[in-house]
C-alpha cells in the first residue's frame, strides 16, 4: 500500500475517529488516504484550534486526540495547542507534513527544524524518514502519549515518504500499561502519619481525575471525613455538594482553602501536578506532607514530602481506605465547618440589577441551568479564576480548565471537541480576549453540526492582566480592547446570539441556549 495509507490504517487500529487539522500541499497523499478511511478529517480555520480540539478530546476521553498540520507556519501554529496538552497532561498525537527528504539538508521554502521546535513540548517526537518505521512509530506515539502521565507526541511525515510504497502492515493497538502498586514501606509510613494526625486535609489534583480514581477518593473521604481542596484541574473528583469539599485552591495564599491547609496537621496531595500551582503559595512548609502520584515529586524547595507513594493513585487510596476502616485513625470531624459555610455563601451570590454584571454572580445561574454531567470548557483569563473557585463541580471531567500551560483561545475549539466527545450539553466560557483568538472555529462547528453554548464575558479588556497591573501599580496599560457587535457576529455564522440586559434575562438566555443548538450568550461584565 501507499505509506500514507499505512499511516491512516494505523490510526484506525488505534481507534481514532477524528483528525483535526488544516490541509497543506505536503499533506496531499495523507489527506486522500484519510478520505478513504473511517477516520473523519475535520478541516479547521487555524492550526492552533486543531491542537486545542485534540487537547480537549484527550482530556475528556483519555484517548489521544490527533491534530494535523503542514510544514513551517502550519507546524508553528500548531505548537501552542501541543504545548498546552503537554503541560496539562492531556494525551495528544500531532502529525506535521514536511517537504521531501532531498531538500531538507539545505535552506528551502518553509522548511525549519520542526523536530527541534517540538522537542520541549512533547514526550517523544520523530521524523518518519522511512516507510519501514511508520507502523512502529504510530504505535509508539500513541503508547507514549497515553501512558501515565500522558502528554503530547509528534511525528513529521516528509511528502516523498508519504507517497512511497510499502508492504508493511499496521500494528495492533496495545493495552495501556498499568501503574504499579504502592510499596508496602511507603504505605506504612503514610499510615503512621495518618495515625498521628487529627486534622488531615487532601489536596486533589488532575491525576485523580485523569486516572479515574474519583470513586476510590470518595470512599476514602467517607472513611475519614477529611476535607478536600481541589486544584483547578482536579475539580469534580469529589462533588462540591459534599460537605467535605472546600472547593478549589486559590491562585495565591489567601482564601478559605489556603487557611484550611494552614490549619491542618497533615497534607496528602493526590495526583498533584506542580505545573498547576506553585506550592510556595499554599504549602506552609512545616506540616507533614504525603505525596501520592504516578511519578516522584518534582524537586522543589517549597515542596518536600515526608513520604512519597509512587503508584497508582486509586489503588493507593484503596489501601488507605481499608486501613482507616479497620479503626486505626481518630480524626476531628468539624474543624473546617465554618470555612465550608463561608465558601458556600460566596458561591451562591446571584446577579442583581442591570449590566455590567460580574462573572462570579453569573456562575450560580449557569450552574443551576447545567446538569451535573454537562461539561464546561473554560478559556483562560480573569473569568477562569472565578470559574475555578466559584463554579461548583459535581462529577470528574465536567469542568475543563487549562492550568498547566494556561493558553488563551482554547474554549471555542475546545467546546467543539467536547461536543463531539460527550453526549452531555457543553458550555464554552470565554472572555472577549480569548474568544477573538479562535472565534473563526465557530464556522467549523456549524459545518459539523455541533451544538454547544459559547458564554462570552465582555469587558473590552485583557482583564486579568489589567487587574494584576492595578494591584501592583494602581493603574493599567496596554490592556484595553475594542470589540465587534457580538450578536451580529453570531448571526453572521448562522447561530443564535443573546445579550441579556437583566438578571432574569440571563437565566432565560442560558436556559434557551443550553437546551438549543449552537449559540452565543454575551454578558457584559465589570
Amino acid at each position: 500500500m501507499q505509506v500514507s495509507d499505512l499511516l491512516v490504517a494505523s490510526l484506525e487500529r488505534e481507534g481514532v475517529e477524528h483528525v483535526f487539522g488544516l490541509p497543506g500541499e505536503e499533506l496531499e497523499d495523507l489527506l486522500f488516504s484519510l478520505r478513504e478511511s473511517t477516520v473523519t478529517f475535520v478541516p479547521v480555520r487555524h492550526e492552533q484550534g486543531a491542537a486545542f480540539m485534540a487537547d480537549v478530546h484527550g482530556r475528556l476521553t483519555g484517548d489521544a486526540g490527533v491534530c494535523l498540520s503542514t510544514l513551517g507556519p502550519g507546524a508553528t501554529n500548531l505548537l501552542t495547542g501541543v504545548a498546552d496538552a503537554h503541560l496539562d497532561k492531556s494525551p495528544l498525537v500531532a502529525i506535521t507534513g514536511q517537504g521531501g527528504l532531498e531538500r531538507l539538508h539545505q535552506e528551502s521554502h518553509q522548511a525549519i527544524d520542526v523536530l527541534q521546535t517540538f522537542a520541549s513540548v512533547t514526550k517523544w517526537n520523530t521524523q518518519l524518514d522511512s516507510s519501514e518505521i511508520v507502523h512502529e512509530s504510530v504505535r509508539k506515539a500513541f503508547k507514549v502519549a497515553e501512558h501515565e502521565k500522558p502528554g503530547a507526541t509528534h511525528m513529521e511525515l516528509p511528502e516523498d515518504v508519504a507517497g512511497g510504497q510499502t508492504e508493511t502492515e499496521p500494528m495492533a493497538a496495545g493495552e495501556r500499561i498499568p501503574i504499579g502498586a504502592p510499596a508496602p514501606d511507603s504505605l506504612d509510613r503514610a499510615e503512621t502519619l495518618l495515625a498521628e494526625s487529627e486534622r488531615p486535609i487532601l489536596l486533589v489534583g488532575n491525576g485523580v481525575v485523569r486516572t479515574d480514581a474519583s470513586e476510590q477518593l470518595r470512599e476514602f473521604v467517607d472513611a475519614t471525613d477529611a476535607p478536600v481542596v481541589s486544584t483547578y484541574m482536579g475539580k469534580g473528583a469529589v462533588s462540591d455538594d459534599d460537605d467535605r469539599s472546600l472547593m478549589t485552591l486559590d491562585s495565591g495564599s489567601n482564601g478559605e482553602p489556603a487557611r484550611a491547609i494552614e490549619a491542618a496537621d497533615l497534607v496528602l496531595t493526590l495526583g498533584y501536578d506542580i505545573a498547576e500551582h506553585d506550592p510556595g503559595d499554599w504549602y506552609p512548609g512545616t506540616t507533614p506532607l504525603v505525596h501520592v502520584d504516578s511519578e516522584p515529586a518534582e524537586v522543589y524547595e517549597a515542596y518536600g514530602p515526608d513520604v512519597e507513594i509512587v503508584a497508582d493513585v486509586g489503588e493507593t487510596l484503596g489501601h488507605l481506605t481499608d486501613w482507616c476502616r479497620a479503626g486505626h485513625p481518630s480524626f476531628e470531624r468539624d474543624w473546617y465547618d465554618d470555612l465550608r459555610e463561608q465558601i458556600v455563601a460566596d458561591v451562591d451570590d446571584e446577579p442583581v440589577g442591570e449590566p455590567p454584571f460580574t462573572v462570579r454572580s453569573v456562575l450560580p445561574v449557569l450552574r443551576s441551568e447545567m446538569a451535573s454531567e454537562d461539561v464546561l470548557v473554560s478559556d483562560v483569563g480573569s473569568h477562569k479564576m472565578a470559574i475555578a473557585q466559584n463554579f461548583p463541580t459535581y462529577e470528574p471531567n465536567t469542568c475543563i480548565v487549562s492550568n498547566g500551560f494556561a493558553s488563551m483561545g482554547i474554549a471555542v475549539p475546545g467546546g467543539l471537541a467536547a461536543d463531539l466527545a460527550v453526549d452531555s450539553n457543553v458550555v464554552a466560557a470565554c472572555g472577549d480576549g480569548g474568544f477573538m483568538m479562535n472565534a473563526a472555529e465557530i464556522e467549523t462547528a456549524t459545518r459539523f453540526g455541533c451544538e454547544y453554548t459559547i458564554l462570552l464575558f465582555v469587558d473590552d479588556d485583557y482583564g486579568l492582566i489589567s487587574q494584576q497591573q492595578q494591584a501592583h501599580t494602581g493603574e493599567s496599560f496596554g490592556t484595553e480592547l475594542t470589540n465587534p457587535e457580538f450578536q451580529t457576529l453570531a448571526e453572521s455564522f448562522g447561530i443564535e446570539g443573546y445579550r441579556p440586559e437583566s438578571a432574569t434575562e440571563i437565566r432565560d438566555a442560558l436556559r434557551d441556549a443550553i437546551d438549543g443548538g449552537l449559540s452565543l450568550v454575551e454578558i457584559p461584565v465589570a
